[in-house]
């Protein structure tokens, strides 16, 4: 894992001063920047305003889905005025814990998805998807594994069989803890016979902080969306080894872990949901609203630029869904001793 830098008395002293101030005013504008757009909602039904929680970082997945959705509500006059708040950390949980406390507001929807699954497992959050309202799921994404150009694996053989020489030498990259990225390491791990507690893992918040690091050799491999590296990929500077789709993707040329012996298959999948308390005529609405919007010419062309893959599901549908995902993710991590 990285190790953190020491410093001196006086200089840390400040330093921790520093840091303590510019974390409270970061969490009090998030604050204010929910309670504006939750006020504003209020005053209106969703078809006149939307606002769209990423509860991560700007540059992400959960971020580029929840902006693809704002520019087609409002390119196609579903919605009048739909913005996005971005509520980072903790794999969407303080996210989640912000739109569970929102009850009533049938004019905020937030993007969500396998991942915050997994962080609510890890981080022992203290609230989970019976807090919320789903809505629907609207995309799978594909995870791919990479490693620098330069490197000496050109194969998941060969980066296997590197790994397992000393695992906890080996620094792995992805999202954050309990991330799909994650959990396709340990599921590798545990398939190429590596305790997957034994994995070096270090969480990072988006993607281009992972391909900086890929091409500095902070980390040796990483597991992410492809969307993340596809630049980076396509300028030669970072390699695919494979995918970790089901079966192959046609617009992905890279063999799928089970192809490669491994057999590791997880969809990256993102869904929408709203806070708690709203009637079923305000969910009708916001379905009706998610419908409209991915049923588009638009949105088909947000598909295939960020090369997702249609997986809509809505109302009841998608209830059942997220609770079998729930079921899988919960059985992930117990399988894997956490």
């Amino acid at each position: 894992m990285a190790r953190a830098a020491t410093a001196g008395p006086s200089r840390s002293a400040g330093r921790t001063v520093a840091t303590v101030i510019a974390a409270l005013v970061g969490a009090a504008l998030i604050v204010l920047a929910v309670i504006d757009a939750s006020a504003s909602a209020g005053s209106a039904n969703a078809r006149n305003q939307t606002t769209l929680i990423a509860p991560a970082s700007a540059g992400g997945g959960w971020d580029g889905a929840a902006r693809e959705l704002q520019q087609v509500m409002r390119s196609e006059g579903i919605v009048n005025n739909a913005q996005v708040v971005n509520i980072p950390g903790a794999g969407g949980t303080i996210g989640l814990s912000q739109v569970s406390g929102m009850s009533g507001d049938a004019s905020t929807l937030m993007v969500m998805g396998i991942t915050m699954l997994g962080a609510i497992n890890i981080n022992g959050s203290g609230v989970d998807m019976d807090d919320i309202t789903p809505i629907a799921r609207i995309t799978d994404d594909y995870d791919v594994l990479v490693v620098p150009a330069d490197s000496p694996y050109d194969s998941v053989d060969d980066l296997v069989a590197a790994w397992a020489e000393d695992p906890r030498s080996f620094p792995f990259g992805g999202g954050s803890l309990g991330s799909v990225d994650q959990m396709i390491i340990a599921q590798l791990a545990q398939q190429a016979g590596i305790d997957p507690t034994d994995v070096n893992y270090i969480a990072y918040s988006g993607g281009a902080e992972l391909a900086t690091s890929l091409l500095s050799g902070t980390i040796d491999a990483s597991v992410s969306g492809y969307a993340d590296f596809k630049g980076q990929i396509e300028a030669g500077k970072l390699k695919a080894l494979a995918v970790s789709a089901p079966e192959p993707v046609e617009s992905l040329p890279y063999p799928t872990l089970v192809e490669e012996g491994y057999d590791v298959v997880l969809t990256n999948w993102r869904g929408i949901v709203a806070p708690p308390g709203i009637t079923e005529e305000e969910r009708a609405e916001l379905e009706d609203i998610v419908t409209e919007t991915v049923s588009t010419p638009a949105w088909a062309d947000a598909l295939e630029r960020n090369q997702w893959t249609d997986s809509f599901l809505v109302g009841e549908e998608f209830e059942q869904n997220l609770a079998e995902e729930r079921a899988t993710v919960d059985q992930i991590w117990s399988d894997l001793g956490y």
